[in-house]
């Protein structure tokens, strides 16, 4: 099987800062793109970034300049700096992967538990 682990969660200032991170483990051939989803109470799941295997990038437009992701392809870990934080990135964040179990081409998508960040103004 396949496991996203999340670290990094906690409380924080508006302004301050904070990282994340997250550990993919067990049967692992390949990951494709990883990302960062974050969902608050009382909304849906959202976007927050993602990275490609090669190093692309694309963010929520409400991150954009704040948060940056980037990524260990050697070790399966993702990460996202979170810089100015505002009160409305309080959120669960969860870590995302769309990966290979094996030489073919199917792709299976795993989800972490999550990490709760909070935003004190």
């Amino acid at each position: 099987q396949v496991e996203l682990v999340e670290s990094g969660g906690g409380l924080v200032q508006a302004g301050g800062s904070l990282r994340l991170s997250c550990a993919a483990s067990g049967n692992i051939f390949s990951i494709n793109a990883m990302g960062w989803y974050r969902q608050a109470p009382g909304k849906q799941r959202e976007l927050v970034a993602t990275i490609t295997s090669g190093g692309s990038t694309n963010y929520a437009d409400s991150v954009k300049g704040r948060f940056t992701i980037f990524r260990d392809n050697a070790n399966n870990q993702v990460y996202l700096q979170m810089n100015s934080l505002r009160p409305e990135d309080t959120a669960v964040y969860y870590c995302n992967a769309d990966l290979r179990r094996d030489s073919s081409k199917r792709l299976y998508t795993y989800w972490g538990r999550g990490t709760q960040v909070t935003v004190s103004s």
